[in-house]
């Protein structure tokens, strides 16, 4: 009887421990979150969700590394949300990461919200950004780690880096309001330098196309820091995508920022609202931080602001478009 009992607390067990494995997140939002990280992540995602989402891959950043896109849903009305366009900024990508995972869990379960849309999320932009911007420069060529240096000044503390590996901001490389853009570096650096034409970053380019190729009906870009919502510029419909931006505010607790009469744009959300005239929203998470990552203890209560973010935008992009 001993050993009858001793059996069947050591099966107890192990169903035990195969569910907690089960139940445990793939996303680690404890650490930092490098990209070699984030694409292990993809793929463990894509295995365990492979009814619920798909990974495309839409380009490659500068050095080569790959730029992710993952479908979440399989409606045909698409939001688009994007994390890191800067390098210091990696927290957001942990942020849309965590919500591809939770958005998953739920279809897994049966919730039927994305029957009419899909999310699109674009973690990591710039995944040559946060690598300089985490102190990894070993991982680029000899005659790049040279540049790089000089980008940043001659300093070994990278902490500050926003651009891409060629020293190009990439949220000052749109065409909207591009020409416009002053005050920001004249030459590459680690941050504010604008390019030499619109769309000369490849990973620029490689968002915009795809953007253009599925079409979405709202856009969200994720940026670190200072907890405010940016949703003006030169918007035809500024009665919705105010009402938009409020229902954003309220559920986030973040203030709605008001944008100056002389201000420029150059950013994702600048092109998108300009090209299309549809609601495109830049929100910054975390407190605000001077030149470098916000630290990854702000990140459970950013997480708590923004885990219902996905299912509000459905929901706001019901009250305008037609279901297909």
């Amino acid at each position: 009887m001993k050993y009858l009992i001793m059996a069947i607390a050591i099966v107890i067990i192990s169903l035990y421990e195969v569910d907690f494995v089960h139940a445990a997140s793939i996303i680690n939002t404890t650490k930092s979150y490098t990209y070699e990280e984030y694409q292990e992540d993809v793929w463990i995602l894509k295995s365990k969700y492979k009814n619920q989402l798909r990974i495309i891959s839409f380009g490659n950043s500068e050095f080569g590394r790959k730029l992710y896109a993952i479908q979440v849903g399989k409606g045909k009305n698409n939001i688009m949300i994007t994390g890191a366009h800067h390098g210091r900024e990696w927290i957001t990508s942990l942020l849309t990461m965590k919500m591809v995972e939770e958005t998953a869990i739920s279809l897994q379960a049966n919730e039927n919200y994305l029957d009419q849309f899909s999310i699109w999320f674009v973690p990591m932009l710039n995944p040559d950004g946060v690598t300089i911007q985490q102190g990894d420069i070993e991982k680029f060529p000899f005659l790049s780690k040279r540049r790089i240096l000089k980008m940043n000044n001659g300093s070994t503390d990278f902490s500050s880096w926003k651009s891409n590996g060629l020293g190009i901001d990439l949220n000052r490389q749109y065409p909207a309001g591009w020409e416009a853009l002053q005050h920001g570096s004249e030459k590459p650096s680690y941050k504010n330098y604008k390019g030499q034409k619109p769309l000369e970053a490849r990973e620029t380019n490689a968002i915009v196309k795809l953007t253009e190729q599925i079409k979405p009906v709202l856009a969200v870009s994720y940026h670190s820091s200072g907890q405010e919502i940016f949703w003006q510029y030169k918007n035809d419909n500024e009665q919705r995508d105010k009402k938009i931006a409020e229902a954003i505010a309220k559920e986030t607790g973040y203030k709605l920022g008001e944008p100056k009469e002389d201000a420029v744009g150059g950013g994702y959300t600048d092109w998108f609202i300009t090209t299309y005239q549809l609601p495109a929203f830049t929100i910054e998470i975390c407190p605000l931080v001077e030149e470098t990552n916000p630290p990854i203890s702000s990140f459970a209560s950013e997480w708590r602001r923004n885990e219902e973010i996905p299912l509000l935008l459905i929901e706001e992009a019901k009250t305008y478009i037609k279901s297909p």
